[in-house]
């Protein structure tokens, strides 16, 4: 069933980041929300957490009514720095301790999307991983940005398409998978499901 117009794919995510990065790709959707539980599990893995985030998302999404639709796309991102995953911050304090431990180090930023029928079978789920680069960053500067906010509902608490560039002299793979989709993995995807 191939995505249409008339008959659009599902976008089951908050994040406008997200739905730009589907409209920079001219691919038609409708978007709905699917929360689910985000929290870490004691002793989960990255790809374990991930994995089971994008499913559960998938199956929310689902069970809604979602009328003439060709497929449901989610996705969910994380930042991981020495195994350990550094989730949304939770107050501005929080945002300066994760900024603050990324200065001057590298990091992985992992997003996994999965695609699934209307009727919540998968389809295809992938993790992406991209390596970020941040700067070292003086106490001012890192203060300044965790106070700007701008990362307060991001994972690692900061935003790549931003400020945040300021600090990131380099990236070796996806830059849209920080971002939060990662553009190429997805429409390769579609277009080996036929929904292109």
């Amino acid at each position: 069933m191939t995505i249409t117009q008339e008959r659009p794919l599902v976008l089951a995510s908050a994040s406008p980041r997200r739905r730009e990065i589907l409209e920079s790709l001219g691919v038609p959707h409708v978007v709905v929300q699917a929360p689910v539980d985000e929290d870490e599990r004691l002793g989960e893995s990255v790809r374990d957490y991930l994995l089971r985030v994008t499913s559960d998302k998938l199956a929310s999404a689902c069970n809604r009514t979602l009328g003439n639709v060709a497929a449901v796309l989610v996705a969910d991102t994380t930042v991981v720095l020495d195994k350990t995953m550094l989730a949304k911050p939770s107050s501005i304090e929080d945002a300066a301790r994760m900024v603050r431990a990324l200065s001057g180090r590298d990091h992985e930023v992992q997003t996994a999307f999965a695609i699934g029928a209307v009727d919540g079978s998968l389809l295809h789920q992938e993790i992406v991983a991209t390596r970020v680069t941040f700067r070292a960053m003086t106490d001012h500067e890192i203060a300044a940005y965790a106070a700007s906010g701008e990362g307060l509902d991001k994972a690692g608490a900061y935003a790549v398409q931003g400020r945040g560039a300021a600090f990131i002299p380099r990236i070796a793979g996806s830059y849209s998978c920080v971002v939060g989709l990662p553009a190429c993995e997805v429409m390769v995807a579609l277009s080996r499901l036929g929904l292109l």
